[in-house]
């Protein structure tokens, strides 16, 4: 297959991604942090496809991206002992650079996540806010690299990795964090940091008080 490549700055550039998800296929696409790698959650042959695109363990859930925090209720709940923590974490650190683990709701597919839980969050780029918007609401991304090696952060470095694999890269220019989410568990007690990235320790320790360190990397 052939990778379209079309800039950000076209007309046609997010009409032309959406329905490219609607019809179950790949787009690549600059967020706040790295270049993600999206599908329709609700796609389950695109959900696939992403897992294949990326070379990605199947067992490895894939987080969700949202349109706004509104969309948060759709995919996941707030435990009942941290829902004031959360509320807290997502009117501090949403639309940014912070991905929560909560408990999944019953719409979200286990071809999304075979547990019981899901990651979310909402990028703080407003080209991939109205791209998950227009796509509908919520969006499967992962970021836009082979599994293992370096996120992307250039439409370039996506192309030399998922070129031929994808239908479809957003090319925005570079991304101007670099550095992927950081990744919350708030399904435990104190939160679980798995991921120290673009929202330091201290400050989600400013909000909400004790949290658990990570032991190690993960890729989301």
């Amino acid at each position: 297959m052939k990778t379209e490549i079309i800039h950000t700055g076209s007309d046609n550039a997010l009409p032309r991604a959406a329905e490219v998800l609607k019809n179950g296929e790949l787009v690549a696409f600059p967020t706040d942090t790295v270049y993600g790698l999206a599908a329709s959650p609700w796609n389950a042959d695109g959900v696939a496809r992403l897992y294949k695109a990326k070379q990605r363990p199947s067992n490895r859930p894939i987080p969700l991206l949202l349109s706004d925090a509104g969309q948060l209720s759709r995919v996941a709940m707030l435990p009942p002992q941290f829902s004031r923590q959360v509320r807290q974490l997502i009117a501090r650190f949403w639309p940014g650079g912070l991905t929560l683990v909560l408990p999944k709701t019953a719409i979200v597919p286990d071809t999304i996540s075979q547990g019981p839980t899901v990651a979310a969050r909402v990028p703080g780029l407003p080209l991939a806010r109205a791209l998950i918007r227009d796509a509908g609401g919520v969006l499967a991304v992962t970021s836009a690299n082979l599994s293992g090696q370096p996120s992307p952060i250039t439409a370039q470095e996506v192309e030399a990795q998922l070129g031929g694999r994808i239908e479809l890269i957003l090319d925005g220019g570079p991304c101007r964090g670099g550095v992927p989410s950081s990744l919350l568990d708030c399904t435990l007690s104190p939160p679980l940091l798995l991921r120290r990235g673009a929202v330091s320790q201290e400050d989600l320790q400013r909000v909400i008080g004790s949290l658990q360190s990570p032991t190690r990397r993960s890729d989301r």
